[in-house]
């Protein structure tokens, strides 16, 4: 058995000039990027092996510049794309830019665009995590938002812990939305993976969304269950194997059941036996401070816009080929105003409310490890928490990983730091 190392921290410059921390252990590296959040590393290590599961666009910029709406708004259209890598946190709201009374929100909200101030790291002996913290304030006194993240990894676990707190420093309750936009690609992503998750009922992304000139599924339509997903020609699809670069790009959301007491969703690539598991507290497990994701999404990234930045040229090929594992409360990914309109998606909410000079935690954990055999090849059907180990039961066997279900390691560094 390999020897497992302490954790560590450290702080860097990473490619772009981008101001960076970096937590890891002897089996995962994370790097996660002060502007926007955003991580593009979450490798696993074995000896020399290191495979990365996060998407690192060909467009990302690498300038060191900031973007600049004038110079680089033609082929990125937002900041956002400009810096986008991996997985990160969105709020107040999920999806694009706009402005609701009378507050300007960029697309995925302040969280994935502004940079986060990091505050201190450092290693907590008595639980043997390495942490990072980082705030951020809304720039708009209007919605006055303070934001807390706390990123860490712990010893002998090949989890990603994440904590965001939302803080409403103004006199009136604030009804938002929140996310994980996490989203994986090459070399972990190829043809054959199997994508699971909670959710016992799916709908396709709304008519009238960014969907509609790219997607090869029926807009609006329910269905329930990846394997039954409905074609616009006519038939169905089995979204839970994820094909190569079919030339379409394709938006569905599902819901988390509320008797779930963790939500969670999951993509195996059973050729390098590698799991990529999104987890967090579910509606049954619901405390009083805490942010319930309610909805599992699939962005389907596989070749369908032939436009900057995913194609080089206005009319090229996309050649973009990625897969979001993403997580929410909110409505499909049509941001904020729509959210709060609709109320509901499957009858289940698409806000939250932080009260005034309240405050509102989502905790979540991103775990990348090996399996053995062919246990999780077939993708993962069911998903448990049972003490220090996640359970998950592949076709006829299951598979455990040491790991923290309860975020108690997470919920004890929220007192700390």
């Amino acid at each position: 058995m390999a020897e497992v190392s302490k954790a560590s921290v450290l702080r860097l410059v990473e490619s772009g000039g981008r101001e960076a921390t970096v937590l890891e252990h002897s089996g995962l590296q994370v790097m996660v990027d002060d502007i926007g959040g955003m991580v593009p590393e979450l490798s696993f290590i074995q000896e020399k092996r290191r495979i990365n599961a996060h998407w690192l666009p060909w467009f990302r910029s690498n300038s060191g510049k900031p973007f600049r709406d004038a110079e680089d708004g033609a082929f990125w259209k937002a900041n956002l794309l400009y810096h986008v890598a991996g997985s990160f946190p969105c709020a107040p709201s999920f999806g694009p830019g706009h402005s609701i009374g009378g507050v300007n929100i960029p697309p995925h909200g302040w969280t994935a665009n502004l940079t986060w101030q990091f505050r201190q790291s450092g290693v907590d002996e008595e639980t043997g995590a390495a942490w990072a913290l980082s705030t951020l304030d809304s720039p708009n006194p209007a919605m006055s938002l303070l934001f807390r993240k706390i990123d860490a990894v712990i010893s002998g676990q090949n989890v990603h812990y994440m904590s965001l707190s939302i803080e409403n420093k103004g006199n009136q309750d604030l009804e938002i939305c929140s996310a994980w936009h996490n989203t994986v690609g090459a070399p972990f992503l190829a043809e054959g993976c199997r994508y699971s998750a909670a959710a016992d009922a799916w709908i396709t992304a709304p008519p009238g969304s960014e969907f509609d000139p790219t997607t090869r599924l029926i807009p609006g339509t329910e269905f329930p269950s990846l394997s039954a997903a409905p074609l616009a020609k006519g038939g169905a699809v089995d979204i839970s194997r994820v094909p190569g670069p079919v030339g379409y790009t394709d938006y569905a959301a599902g819901r988390i059941p509320e008797k779930a007491p963790l939500g969670w969703s999951s993509l195996v690539n059973p050729y390098l036996k590698l799991a990529y598991i999104c987890f967090f507290p579910g509606p049954a497990a619901a405390a009083e401070d805490d942010i319930i994701l309610r909805f599992n999404n699939l962005w389907m990234q596989y070749g369908g816009r032939p436009f900057t930045p995913w194609a080089p040229y206005e009319g090229g090929t996309d050649l973009t080929y990625c897969l979001g594992t993403e997580n929410s409360i909110a409505a499909y990914a049509q941001g904020l105003d729509y959210a709060r309109q609709v109320k509901k998606v499957l009858d289940a909410p698409t806000t939250f409310t932080v009260s005034a000079g309240g405050r509102r935690t989502l905790r979540y954990g991103v775990l990348f490890a090996p399996y053995e055999k062919t246990v999780l090849d077939n993708g993962v059907s069911l998903l448990e928490g049972e003490g220090t180990a996640l359970i998950c039961k592949g076709k006829s066997e299951f598979w455990r990983y040491p790991a923290d279900p309860a975020f108690k390691v997470l919920r004890e560094l929220e007192k700390k730091v």
